[in-house]
């Protein structure tokens, strides 16, 4: 939770080239090199993959803590599916991990170079209007839901809530999630409330700067056709 709040004051702070490029650039970069990791059967162009993500990031200034928190979360679960299927041999379990790794750090990239208004705004033109303006709130409600659980969980701590058996203490956690989940419905209601008074038209986030094209775009396109030159010689090697 701090790592999504660290890249949301990294993207809006920075001051890098990729911070300048527009976000329909970027966003076309970081699904390109999503979804050649998910699909191509190469190892090689995977470890190339991952290398262009991981110095698309460091170029953006993601600092590495924050690059190492957020790449342990993908490699805790695909150690697991690494045990289902390791075959004796390294390249199977290397391949297994490169690929949550690589989306990993290409969308740490993505959110940690770029406002989170202009990575919604253009979803919001593809998906259905509830779905993309839900993506919205949630993604900002979800900051407002972590800050409340924090207080919540040193005002336990404080009264002493964190002793005691293990049956009291998983009593007072639910007696805690359900007075965040009542606050969450609660905060929703006063939000819309909010929204309609101030002349909510359907549709949040109706920027369009997201699209504005700048010099540092060619820097995106660099990447870019970078990308697809190493897809195009590795993509039937190891």
């Amino acid at each position: 939770m701090n790592a999504l709040s660290s890249m949301d004051l990294i993207a809006t702070a920075g001051r890098t080239p990729w911070h300048r490029a527009s976000a329909l650039s970027k966003i076309a970069l970081a699904l390109l090199i999503l979804l050649l990791a998910v699909f191509t059967p190469s190892l090689s162009l995977l470890g190339v993959l991952f290398g262009v993500a991981i110095l698309l990031a460091l170029s953006a200034r993601v600092p590495v803590r924050l690059l190492l928190t957020a790449m342990a979360y993908p490699v805790a679960f695909a150690l697991l599916f690494v045990l289902a299927r390791w075959d004796g041999t390294w390249i199977t379990p290397a391949r297994i991990l490169l690929r949550p790794l690589t989306c990993c750090v290409a969308v740490i990239w993505l959110m940690g170079s770029t406002p989170y208004p202009d990575v919604f705004a253009p979803l919001s033109r593809v998906l259905p209007r509830a779905v993309g303006d839900g993506l919205f709130l949630t993604y900002r409600a979800l900051f407002d839901l972590i800050d409340r659980s924090g207080r919540l969980w040193r005002a336990i701590r404080l009264r002493g809530g964190a002793e005691g058996s293990a049956r009291r203490r998983l009593s007072l956690a639910g007696e805690g999630l359900g007075t965040l989940v009542l606050y969450g419905f609660e905060r929703s209601q006063r939000f819309y409330a909010t929204m309609q008074l101030r002349g909510h038209s359907g549709r949040i986030c109706g920027c369009r700067h997201y699209a504005d094209v700048t010099p540092a775009d060619l820097l995106t396109l660099a990447a870019a056709v970078g990308v697809i030159l190493a897809a195009v010689t590795l993509w039937g090697r190891l």
